[in-house]
């Protein structure tokens, strides 16, 4: 798989890339290896540049950590993605019977993996920290590119998708609001001079 191809046709071609993702056969570790770990540092890394290095002004202060803390900021970020995306995952395999779908955690972590691609590349935005809505713009795109996977992947009829993607999008955003806890208590932003 070309990690590049792929990240480009989920994003400007999902439905015809959904039917190609249901059909290849893929293990999970082959998954994150071949794709979740490398799209996933795009964030991490341009957290450490944005809030290490360049800094953002707001209020007449400037705020930028050490290059230290950013460096703990990402890394722990990015471990917290990982897991929560498998996290994610599962929550996701356990909730197709409810909504007439049918389990395959395969499946799921496919649905979830591919769909935080715009997430993803968007997290480039880090760099500058004042453009970070525009990463969270892009991660919005993914609810979407979810709600196309879900029927394809995990056999759910279409009249329940949207509610499919609801109660897994509130599920998924406490995880996530959780995990921003976790790091943002550890790695408070202070200002400078």
């Amino acid at each position: 798989m070309n990690i590049v191809e792929r990240a480009k046709n989920i994003i400007l071609k999902p439905s015809e890339t959904w039917a190609e993702i249901q059909a290849e056969q893929m293990s999970i570790s082959d998954l994150y290896k071949s794709y979740a770990v490398i799209l996933a540092a795009i964030p991490a890394v341009a957290s450490l540049i944005g809030y290490g290095l360049i800094g953002h002004s707001a209020f007449g202060m400037h705020v930028r950590w050490g290059i230290g803390r950013a460096f703990g900021y990402a890394i722990l970020y990015y471990v917290l993605t990982l897991v929560g995306i498998y996290v994610d995952a599962l929550i996701t395999d356990a909730l197709a019977p409810s909504f007439g779908g049918k389990k395959n955690i395969l499946n799921a972590f496919k649905a979830v993996v591919y769909s935080m691609t715009p997430g993803w590349v968007g997290g480039i935005f880090y760099i500058i920290p004042s453009l970070s809505i525009l990463a969270i713009l892009a991660a919005l795109y993914g609810i979407y590119l979810f709600y196309l996977g879900l029927p394809v992947l995990m056999e759910t009829p279409k009249e329940k998708s949207l509610g499919y993607v609801v109660v897994v999008i509130i599920v998924t955003f406490v995880i996530n609001f959780i995990i921003g806890a976790i790091t943002g208590s550890l790695f408070a932003l202070s200002p400078i001079g």
